[in-house]
């Protein structure tokens, strides 16, 4: 009778711990959907694999891929381009790589839910030097 109210508790136990583990990794809730970038473009967010992907919904500027260190792309449009691939979950959100079409370069990055309507988005070279910038949500 003991060792069945000890197995029960360590269940429950168990079971606490996953639910904890399971609300840490989106404390925002799901960032699927459009976000307005400080630039002024717009990202669509969607479930791809075990995180997210986003991709160009609109920009501002010439709307072409000038900055592509590959010649083939630097006329490519922009809209429809995979700017964020987020594979890895951590804590509190997502890492993986972002594209900076401003500069042409890849990096590494992180997405952070910040409550429903807010977005964390960081790149990083050598997890030093990193720009951050806050998305929201268009309703």
């Amino acid at each position: 009778m003991i060792a069945s109210r000890v197995l029960r508790s360590c269940a429950l136990v168990v079971l606490a711990m996953l639910a904890c583990q399971s609300a840490s990794a989106q404390p925002g809730g799901d960032p699927s959907g459009t976000w307005l970038t400080e630039s002024g473009s717009k990202v669509r967010v969607a479930r791809c694999g075990s995180g997210y992907c986003g991709i160009l919904a609109s920009t501002t500027g010439s709307g072409l891929d000038v900055n592509n260190p590959d010649p083939a792309l630097k006329t490519r449009k922009l809209v429809g381009v995979q700017i964020l691939s987020t594979t890895s979950p951590t804590a509190d959100g997502f890492e993986g790589t972002l594209y900076n079409p401003n500069d042409g370069k890849t990096y590494s990055g992180s997405m952070t839910p910040k409550g429903a309507d807010h977005l964390a988005v960081s790149g990083c070279v050598l997890r030093v030097l990193c720009k951050s910038q806050t998305w929201t949500r268009v309703k």
